[in-house]
């Protein structure tokens, strides 16, 4: 028999604090990926076949190079973010914050090795 009272049994399990923004970042990158990716495949897709010289060219364009960065950007924040959601579910421990760290870190080259590579590109 237990004498604690439903205050304390639900103490230390409810929110986070951190949910709400979670969501709404992943959200947020999801509608922004709805709008990137259909314009990324049309721009990549219209540089298939190219020769070398014409594909640097073709990324060398304002538009091409904004489109095809932005994409890259904002798909490796959204991953970021989904998979931290899915580590703080489902690992915990030390574990957990080192696999989210590793996550992070990766997302983040990922865009670095992006975005230097297509400003090699564009400029």
């Amino acid at each position: 028999m237990s004498f604690l009272t439903d205050r304390k049994r639900a103490n230390g399990l409810g929110s986070s604090k951190s949910g709400t923004a979670h969501h709404m970042q992943t959200m947020i990158g999801a509608t922004g990926l709805a709008v990137l990716v259909p314009l990324f495949v049309y721009v990549f897709g219209s540089a298939i076949g190219l020769s070398y010289d014409d594909a640097l060219a073709h990324f060398a364009r304002p538009f091409n190079a904004i489109v095809t960065g932005l994409t890259f950007t904002v798909a490796m924040m959204h991953f970021r973010h989904g998979v931290q959601i899915m580590l703080e579910d489902y690992v915990h421990g030390h574990t957990r914050t080192y696999l989210i760290a590793g996550a992070a870190c990766l997302s983040y080259t990922i865009i670095a090795v992006a975005l230097f590579s297509l400003a090699r590109i564009a400029l």
